[in-house]
């Protein structure tokens, strides 16, 4: 199976490589403008390429260079038309930094078809119906994610912070990239379900 992961992260890859230019922010300067962008609704950048207020969430996501295995597992899940789905949708989307701090051969495993029920839990467990901005997320908010189980915001100034349902924390890093069907907030560490 590390071989379809291989296959999908390579070809989401190559349609980076035609697709998208891929820029960083150079500066503290140039994130605050990223942020001040995110905030608008504008076209925000991630993963190197550029996230369109017009296009679904799948659409966007395929091109982030940062969200390949993310993609690579909801495609693994079947998810693919749910998330391309009128929704509307709030998605905290884990980087591939994120599923590489789970412990070695975790991803490989759960893209297993044995294993795909676990997989969607932990998937739908970082998808909240509805749209929620970045100030709509106030310290101590419960939410309701599609898996059914719940998500605690932790807010300290402008960071947001998510607390599982085993006590993991995750950080919002880019806040409201603007999707036709909901909103992605990018996030730095996997979130777990019971």
């Amino acid at each position: 199976m590390s071989k379809r992961i291989a296959f999908l992260s390579a070809a989401a890859l190559s349609v980076l490589t035609l697709n998208a230019v891929i820029t960083a922010p150079a500066s503290a300067e140039d994130k605050m403008m990223m942020k001040k962008s995110a905030m608008s609704g504008d076209t925000v950048m991630v993963g190197g390429a550029p996230m369109y207020p017009s296009k679904n969430i799948v659409e966007n996501a395929v091109n982030s260079k940062d969200h390949t295995t993310l993609v690579a597992a909801v495609k693994a899940a079947g998810l693919v038309k749910t998330l391309e789905g009128k929704g509307p949708f709030t998605v905290f989307a884990p980087t591939n930094a994120a599923f590489g701090k789970l412990p070695a051969g975790t991803v490989d495993t759960l893209v297993k078809p044995e294993n795909k029920k676990q997989l969607t839990k932990i998937l739908t467990y970082h998808v909240v119906p509805g749209k929620l901005a970045a100030a709509d997320l106030t310290d101590g908010k419960k939410l309701t994610t599609v898996e059914g189980e719940t998500l605690t915001v932790k807010r300290m100034g402008d960071t947001v912070t998510l607390v599982d349902s085993k006590g993991g924390s995750s950080t919002v890093t880019i806040p409201n990239v603007n999707q036709s069907n909901g909103v992605i907030h990018v996030v730095d560490t996997v979130l777990m379900p019971s």
